[in-house]
């Protein structure tokens, strides 16, 4: 590769083409989705090098939200400057959002078609498979320590016996991880990193030495300028919705918890599920417990960020509570997606464009890195509650045990875990013998 001749300057256009190609193939979760991204724009395109991926990619590890979103927004911000953010970043995520509003109005539509129900029955226990092999492959990366180990045992304690807030629970592992920072370096200095030595793949647009362009260099001004747009369009959205349905209505509400979930979305979507579950089924009522776990089964099965299940439950939460009367459910279904999805995201757009200039000031800093060690060791014991909670309502809903749903969720793990197979084809397997099952022996 080293004889590759450098590619050609593209335009935003080039850009807008593959970006919008991504957001309909980027299915796998985070890790697919980067992967899909190094191999298109490092390894075929080279429109970046590998060390400055990396880079990228451990800073928007650093980041509440979902860090494959972000990363596909720090390149096209680095690439065309802040329209290029915003067409990379946002094409990564509409085309999950009108799918995932397609599936959830069939859902609430017709839900109850036995060929439908046949197949969620068995997308369900697929679910709680991909949510343990989640903390499996969360916690093998992440609990390289007991100390680490504790913290995760701590979290899963909080959240599964003493029903502690999610906010709590990261607050307090980042207050851990700055004092073990302190009093134990070794054990939190390395939580949340994609290490390893960057291969080349030949000359890149944006080279291991190719300067930084002058709209990334840090400036105070234009930091304060990104940032105090960001929240200004924030309030000035929330203001709007609360003037127009009042504060305490859902669609304000929606906006306020959405915003408090995207700034506690530390460790990937399984991290802050429990969150969302607190807050929309025990708290607002907008859906129920089998709603959220049907939802997120929906979720597995899009292209996107697997937080996108907001847009689910901003879908049934509106659609349920009958905004705009019985008559308008669709719409008001869809308001609630879009309002969802839009306080989720927006936060993530204002720090890659506020914060990346600051990538080179702040990365591999114990400072930094520490409490991202601590939170992410609770992740895992978090994640492993929300497996237990899914596993009582998929196992459990009758007076007796499903053995056919542990079963297909035994199954799953395995080719998950074991055989290393792909989300899809393991949601697809389950959906198909859920089906057969349910029209054949109910």
């Amino acid at each position: 590769m080293k004889g590759a001749a450098t590619p050609e300057t593209l335009g935003l256009r080039e850009a807008f083409r593959f970006w919008l190609k991504l957001g309909f193939i980027s299915f796998g979760g985070p890790a697919g989705q980067i992967a899909i991204m190094h191999a298109e724009l490092v390894e075929r395109r080279r429109w970046i090098s590998e060390k400055r991926f990396l880079h990228a990619l451990n800073y928007c590890m650093l980041l509440p939200g979902p860090e494959a979103t972000q990363l596909a927004t720090y390149i096209g911000w680095m690439m065309h400057r802040t329209w290029g953010g915003i067409v990379a970043g946002g094409l990564f995520v509409l085309p999950s959002v009108f799918i995932l509003m397609a599936l959830s109005w069939l859902y609430m539509a017709y839900g109850e078609v036995p060929a439908i129900a046949g197949l969620l029955y068995g997308i369900k226990p697929a679910v709680v498979a991909i949510v343990l092999a989640a903390a499996w492959r969360i916690g093998s990366r992440a609990l390289k320590h007991p100390a680490l180990w504790l913290i995760s045992v701590a979290a899963f304690c909080a959240v599964g016996f003493f029903s502690v807030p999610f906010p709590y629970v990261v607050i307090a592992a980042a207050l851990t991880g700055v004092l073990g920072g302190r009093l134990a370096p070794q054990v939190f200095s390395a939580g949340g990193r994609h290490g390893g030595a960057a291969k080349h793949y030949g000359p890149a647009i944006i080279d291991d030495d190719t300067p930084t362009p002058a709209h990334a260099r840090y400036n105070l001004r234009h930091l304060l300028a990104v940032t105090g747009a960001g929240i200004g369009l924030w309030a000035i959205v929330l203001a709007a919705l609360a003037l127009a349905f009042g504060w305490q209505g859902t669609l304000a509400q929606m906006g306020w918890f959405f915003t408090k979930a995207a700034l506690l979305t530390f460790g990937g979507a399984y991290a802050v599920l429990p969150y969302v579950y607190q807050a929309a089924v025990e708290n607002h009522g907008w859906l129920t417990a089998t709603q959220m776990i049907d939802g997120l089964a929906l979720g597995e099965t899009t292209p996107g960020p697997l937080i996108m299940v907001v847009a689910f439950v901003g879908f049934v939460g509106a659609w349920t509570q009958g905004l705009f009367g019985s008559e308008s459910l669709l719409l008001a279904g869809a308001a609630g997606a879009l309002v969802a999805s839009f306080f989720t995201f927006l936060p993530s757009f204002v720090f890659i464009f506020a914060g990346g200039p600051l990538v080179e000031a702040t990365h591999g800093d114990l400072k930094f890195t520490a409490p991202l060690t601590g939170i992410t060791a609770a992740v895992v014991g978090v994640v492993v509650s929300l497996a237990v909670f899914f596993a009582q309502h998929v196992f459990f809903a009758g007076a007796a045990p499903d053995w056919v749903s542990i079963a297909l969720a035994v199954a799953a793990l395995a080719a998950l875990v074991r055989f290393k197979l792909g989300l899809i084809p393991v949601i697809l397997a389950c959906g198909a013998a859920g089906l057969c099952y349910r029209l054949l022996f109910i």
